[in-house]
């Protein structure tokens, strides 16, 4: 049995084609969000219900997303080397993927209330959607900012049960998410800004140039930074996780010196290290103000 044929191996090029560790930027404001909305003391149930949900629903997405551009992954140098494009993964594999986690996104929120059923549907297809949005529109890093933001509503609405009176504050959250992500979308597709152009699809980046992108991608992450100051406000949590904030702020401000129009080398320090960074520290500035000192 050659290296990496075995289950285990076939795990790990399907985690590799969803970019499973990328979870980082999604999972960590759910959790934050589910934790605020129960003080702190989610149903064990409830807790791992949500985990899957998320999990599930990006890996729906992100394989989907893998799925229907197969064809532009495989013309595109940076891109050529993913799991369809060289072989690894069929498409009828990738399929299969999108349809099992798929079903589990929606069978966890069948199992947490009938109301999380009924906005899972079009939750799925607004993830789904993002796919087919760049092939049309520019506004495509707005609709994918959108996608993530939506997991600290839902989980909220999921510890609720439904539209409680304080759901709100989780919208704040999500705003900042999608800002955030939003962001450093705009900010990872300067590298493909030709290609876009030349094959006709539509990015920031391909429309106003670099430099302009990355003007427009430090604007989203102001707004970012001030809507997670904000939620902690809100919540509301401690000054732990004010210190938080202003340590994402910070790395926001590393991620954007980290890139400049004219040097791309340093974009995968900026994109994953730094926001896998922000999503963290945020998480665990949060928890920190809502288990150690008193809240009240």
């Amino acid at each position: 049995m050659t290296p990496g044929s075995g289950w285990i191996g076939r795990a790990r090029t399907f985690a590799s084609l969803v970019k499973l560790s990328h979870s980082v930027f999604a999972l960590p404001f759910a959790m934050l969000s589910l934790l605020v909305a129960t003080d702190g003391r989610p149903p064990v149930r409830l807790l791992v219900l949500v985990v899957v949900a998320v999990v599930a629903a990006r890996t729906a997405a992100m394989a989907y997303n893998r799925l229907v551009d197969r064809d532009i992954d495989a013309a595109n140098p940076r891109t050529a080397g993913r799991e369809i494009p060289r072989g690894v993964v069929s498409a009828g594999e990738a399929r299969w993927l999108v349809v099992g986690s798929g079903a589990v996104f929606l069978a966890a929120c069948a199992a947490i209330a009938p109301v999380c059923l009924w906005l899972g549907m079009p939750t799925l297809g607004w993830l789904l959607a993002y796919s087919h949005v760049k092939r049309h529109s520019a506004a495509c890093h707005l609709w994918l900012g959108i996608a993530l933001g939506l997991s600290p509503v839902a989980a909220w609405v999921a510890a609720d049960g439904g539209f409680g009176p304080r759901v709100w504050v989780s919208v704040v959250l999500g705003c900042a998410v999608a800002a955030w992500v939003a962001g450093f979308d705009v900010l990872y597709a300067c590298q493909d800004e030709g290609f876009d152009r030349t094959t006709g699809l539509h990015s920031i980046p391909a429309r106003l140039g670099t430099k302009a992108a990355l003007w427009c991608s430090r604007s989203l992450h102001v707004v970012a930074a001030l809507g997670f100051a904000v939620f902690g406000w809100l919540a509301p949590l401690g000054p732990v996780f004010l210190v938080g904030a202003g340590l994402a702020a910070c790395l926001l401000v590393w991620q954007h010196r980290l890139v400049r129009h004219d040097d791309l080398s340093r974009i995968g320090v900026a994109f994953f290290t730094a926001n896998g960074m922000i999503s963290l520290a945020l998480f665990a500035a949060g928890c920190f103000d809502i288990y150690l000192p008193p809240r009240r």
